[in-house]
């Protein structure tokens, strides 16, 4: 149970009075006919008034409600008694309003109150502990300790919870006491039909040799000859045939009785560690049925420490012709043997099952079988566990008879770039960086805290270790410069063979206890969407198949990360999407320097200032002064010199006005690019007023209607109401357009004098959900009278950037006053803006070495990288500079411009 639950049952049972509700559309405002407000229905109105509101009056009252995050609103209770609405609300929550969140609202004195918002599974816990279900909601409740006051019967205060029993035993017909009986595919269901593949299937019966403390396990691939052909009298293979066999512990009579023959058995959950001391692989008791998808037949032999020898046989389809599982006999043989511990399952295939094992599939399997062990690192297996893969006289070619010592992918020690480390179980980074791409470059060490959200959870302790490679063809031949090989052939590498074994190797894989967990580091499983990110930004961001990484896990009970029983991956809860944001947090540190690096070495792409870029395309000084050195080899007559230097500056005027047009048109798409950045707020606050013209309109239609056959004052107070909320809408949708016109594209205009408090404010309204949303203070100070001639278009573009990445990192900060602070001044005939936040602040390397402006570097795991860039250039056009300064909390970015004199700049 979590804490905001056990904090709400505790505050309805101290409570006076305790209202609750599932948040609706009409509740959060999303059906468009008026702001975000709890709506409260009569029959609960002593929750916020000591009596019911009069008709033809509002009324009103403040009170303080506390939150269990800690924070605090100021919020209003109201009667809407003017006009047709005749409702309570609660407003001025500062909270987000989930549709489908449990909101519960306890009143502990007349000016106090608890409030607490509940997604759906705690608020099914917080219903169960109280005695409710959904339909006992929007109304008031009683503390659970008061429910058994009403009860009088006996039998009915012995069980947990009230219930009324209302048949009539007389009319009995029936009764007995029944056991839950297994249908006879239940083994299938939980063997051959939830197994993901045939690569899984094998890779749980290698995993249960492991934990049978085997140093050693041989799969063997053969086949059965039992047909014979009629042309030339020869025998021909037309069964599978798989024997994988281990040197372990083996079992005895009683443990295949009482443990392999039970499904589901909790034995290794129990246990948890063999007798040698390794980590039990499995855990759910299912895994030996996998071996159902790999053949028609098994044939179970092992032999235990103690001598004996016990045999089992199972035909699978017998399992599906009959009804129950203990109709099925099962065969279980027992005798002494003189042999030493072990463990054979010999499992037996069809002709179908023997031809479902080409090339290709084989191949695959070798693939699993290497990629199954980590090779290195502090989550690598240390004691001896071998595995063969054998095959004898296999109607495969390539394959017929061979031997193959499966071991782990030995990478390469040679890398571009690696990040690696731990990250504890309450997200404190301790990551190590190394740059290897060229040498003599010192590891730099990092500690850092990560900050999740409400629907991400630690994970336990975590282990990274990624290696990342440039792909550029000088790139790969500084790989084979430096020594790199073929790790099992060590044999020298072309670059094409480098690349193909980059594309085998890539990945970033989920290992717990040595093992990995598929489908994770599968080549082209991209699960944490790399490729998808990278399109967006792809100088800074790193590819799928640029990342060879492992990522080492804790049990489950210490990580909560559980494997799905189908083997195809872990379970998508919190923990799991905790581990996705921990995993990329990491790997941006990674690109954050090695984009620092390729910028300052050349590596990377050209970062010049658009407006520099068209200049460089139009400007034909190099072109004169090649010209005239040619002139000046060669006896020309001056005339001739002079129409030639006048076509060119004829040519460079034209080229300067196609210059002017072209930094306009950048100008202005920078625009729309800023605007992009605030679709979301566009589209959160438009899409209330049209989902109410959507849901209302029609009905406005057929009261319409109805009232021209009959009039009807409850319809024409109806029709009234739905006419005042569509105007009530018509301003919502003008307010948000004449906030967002500024910033939306246009014909770019001439410099204008423009007030800087008008323009901040401009962009505050913009942000203003946003801000209250989050509990985000926004402060300026600004006199009225600082003008500035410029381009205000780019002063929104600016400013904007900024705010937009404060929320966002304010958002990920634990600050509980949060603040947006800007400070304008004039200092010596120029205006000087400072602009502070207290979010999580800026590297001081990436300030110093003014990373932060160049187009495509960002710390966001979800950024382009455009902002800041755009922002700098914007100001450049102005004459403005804006640069970034160390801040103790927080940033301090400054826009500096040059000097004013009598309004003009």
């Amino acid at each position: 149970m979590s804490d905001s639950v056990k904090l709400a049952i505790d505050s309805v049972n101290k409570s006076k009075v305790t209202f609750c509700k599932f948040i609706s559309a009409n509740d959060s405002g999303e059906t468009g006919g008026h702001q975000g407000g709890i709506y409260i229905p009569k029959n609960s109105v002593q929750i916020l008034f000591d009596k019911p509101g009069k008709k033809g009056e509002n009324l009103e009252r403040f009170v303080t409600i506390n939150w269990p995050d800690k924070t605090i609103s100021r919020s209003r209770f109201i009667y809407y008694g003017k006009g047709t609405r005749n409702e309570y609300r609660i407003t001025q929550l500062n909270k987000q309003l989930l549709i489908n969140y449990l909101f519960i609202l306890s009143k502990i004195d007349n000016e106090n109150y608890n409030a607490f918002l509940l997604d759906e599974a705690d608020a099914v816990l917080f219903l169960n502990k109280c005695f409710l279900t959904k339909e006992n909601t929007n109304q008031l409740i009683k503390p659970p300790s008061d429910l058994f006051n009403d009860i009088s019967s006996p039998i009915i205060e012995s069980v947990p919870g009230p219930f009324t029993l209302s048949i009539n035993k007389s009319n009995k017909l029936k009764d007995g006491t029944f056991k839950i009986r297994p249908a006879g595919r239940h083994l299938l269901t939980i063997g051959r039909d939830l197994i993901k593949d045939n690569y899984a299937a094998i890779v749980e019966l290698v995993k249960n040799s492991y934990d049978a403390d085997a140093d050693r396990v041989d799969i063997l691939f053969t086949t059965i000859n039992n047909s014979t052909s009629q042309s030339n009298n020869e025998k021909q293979p037309d069964k599978l045939r798989i024997i994988i066999g281990d040197n372990g512990h083996g079992m005895d009579y009683e443990t295949v009785v009482n443990k392999w023959m039970v499904p589901s058995t909790d034995d290794k959950l129990k246990r948890k560690y063999s007798p040698k001391g390794r980590t039990m692989q499995g855990r759910k008791g299912i895994g030996r049925y996998a071996s159902s998808i790999l053949g028609n037949e098994l044939l179970l032999e092992t032999c235990s420490k103690d001598k004996e020898n016990t045999t089992l046989y199972i035909d699978w389809n017998e399992f599906e012709n009959n009804d129950y599982l203990d109709d099925v006999p099962v065969l279980i043989e027992t005798f002494s043997t003189s042999e030493s511990s072990k463990t054979i399952l010999e499992i037996t295939g069809d002709k179908e099952l023997l031809k479902s094992w080409s090339k290709a599939e084989i191949e695959s399997l070798i693939l699993e079988l290497k990629k199954l062990k980590v090779p290195f690192g502090e989550f690598f297996i240390t004691d001896k566990f071998d595995i063969n893969l054998v095959f004898k006289n296999f109607p495969v070619i390539g394959y017929e008879n061979t031997t193959i010592d499966i071991k782990p992918f030995p990478l390469p020690d040679l890398f571009d770039y690696r990040i690696s480390g731990n990250i504890t179980n309450t997200g404190i980074a301790r990551l190590k960086f190394e740059n290897n791409s060229v040498r003599g470059i010192i590891p730099e060490y990092y500690e850092f805290q990560i900050i999740l959200k409400e629907n991400e959870s630690f994970c336990g302790e975590v282990f990274i270790d990624f290696k990342v490679f440039d792909r550029e063809p000088e790139a790969i031949q500084g790989l084979i410069d430096r020594g790199l090989s073929d790790p099992e052939t060590n044999k020298k590498l072309g670059r094409n063979e480098v690349r193909n074994l980059l594309n085998q190797l890539c990945g970033i894989g989920i290992y717990r206890n040595g093992f990995r967990i598929r489908p994770y580091g599968d080549p082209g499983y991209d699960w944490l969407l790399l490729d998808k990110i990278r399109v967006q930004n792809p100088s800074f961001r790193i590819g799928s198949n640029q990342v060879i990484g492992y990522i080492g896990i804790q049990s489950e009970e210490l990580s909560k990360l559980d494997e799905k029983s189908a083997r195809d991956g872990l379970k998508e809860n919190a923990a799991f999407y905790g581990l996705l944001k921990i995993a990329t947090i990491c790997l941006n540190r990674l690109e954050e320097k090695r984009f620092a690096f390729r910028s300052k070495t050349g590596k990377g792409r050209s970062h010049d200032k658009t407006d520099q870029l068209v200049e460089k395309l139009f400007n034909l000084s190099d072109l004169k002064s090649e010209i005239n050195e040619e002139f000046n080899k060669v006896s020309l007559a001056e005339d001739v010199k002079n129409k030639v230097a006048n076509l060119i500056e004829q040519k460079e005027l034209q080229n300067n006005a196609i210059a002017e047009e072209l930094k306009k048109k950048i100008a202005e798409y920078q625009g729309q690019v800023t605007l992009g950045k605030i679709i979301n707020i566009i589209l959160h606050e438009g899409r209330k007023p049209f989902m109410y013209y959507t849901n209302h309109i029609p009905l406005l239609k057929a009261e319409s209607q109805s009232l021209k056959s009959k009039f009807e004052q409850v319809l024409f107070e109806s029709i009234i109401k739905k006419i005042e909320d569509i105007q009530f809408q018509s301003e919502i949708l003008v307010d948000l357009f004449e906030k967002i016109d500024p910033l939306a594209a246009k014909r770019r205009d001439n410099k204008k004098e423009f007030c800087i408090f008008e323009a901040i404010e401009t962009v505050r309204l913009v942000f203003e959900s946003e801000l209250i949303r989050y509990g985000i203070r926004f402060e300026v100070n600004c006199h009225l009278d600082i003008k500035f001639i410029g381009w205000q278009s780019d002063f929104y573009i600016t400013i904007t950037n900024l705010v937009e990445n404060s929320i966002y990192w304010l958002k990920e900060s634990k600050q509980t006053n949060k603040t947006i602070k800007i400070d304008v001044k004039m200092v010596d005939g120029c205006f000087i803006l400072d602009y502070y936040d207290n979010g999580l602040g800026i590297d001081v390397k990436f300030i110093e070495d003014k990373l932060i402006f160049e187009p495509g570097f960002t710390t966001k795991t979800d950024g382009t990288g455009l902002g800041l860039a755009i922002a700098g250039e914007a100001m450049d056009r102005n004459n403005c500079l804006l640069k970034a300064e160390e801040a103790e909390v927080g940033v301090h970015f400054i826009i500096e411009s040059k000097k004013i004199n009598n309004g003009t700049n």
